[in-house]
């Protein structure tokens, strides 16, 4: 199980990378269209904040500190700092995965995140899902804003 998630998540982490090297224009990042409410570029950094806080923080002891506000509120990062984040998120996520015993993958998840208890197996799927999901979000949003 521990090497099919550390496969995924590499897979996803370097998918969202592409994504953001593949906005043409910078500024696209910050932009919506129609119903869709979060840029591109927020959703990015609330991916980024999601990983580095229940994967770094709570399963690799890393310190992080959330401000999930600034997640989508914040404009205008640019790329390459974005490209810094996403490095850095995936190495801690691959070196928290990595060194994660199995029978870690069954004991209870610190925190109630979806207002129930749950093990970390069943939680870092959750959040695999989750990052596929804004995925989609961010490849739709930079293809509909740069056709």
């Amino acid at each position: 199980m521990k090497a099919e998630l550390i496969k995924l998540y590499t897979r996803d982490l370097d998918r969202l990378k592409n994504e953001i090297e593949a906005f043409q224009r910078e500024s696209n990042l910050w932009v919506t269209k129609g119903e869709v409410k979060n840029s591109a570029g927020n959703l990015f950094l609330h991916l980024v904040g999601n990983l580095k806080t229940y994967i770094g923080k709570n399963l690799g002891n890393y310190a992080y500190v959330r401000d999930r506000e600034a997640e989508f509120t914040l404009k205008d990062v640019p790329a390459q700092t974005l490209i810094e984040q996403i490095n850095e998120t995936k190495e801690i996520v691959l070196h928290t995965l990595h060194h994660l015993r199995e029978e870690e993958l069954e004991e209870t998840h610190k925190e109630e995140v979806l207002g129930y208890a749950m093990t970390n197996r069943y939680f870092l799927i959750h959040l695999l899902a989750h990052l596929s999901y804004h995925l989609g979000q961010i490849n739709y949003l930079r293809r509909v804003l740069e056709e």
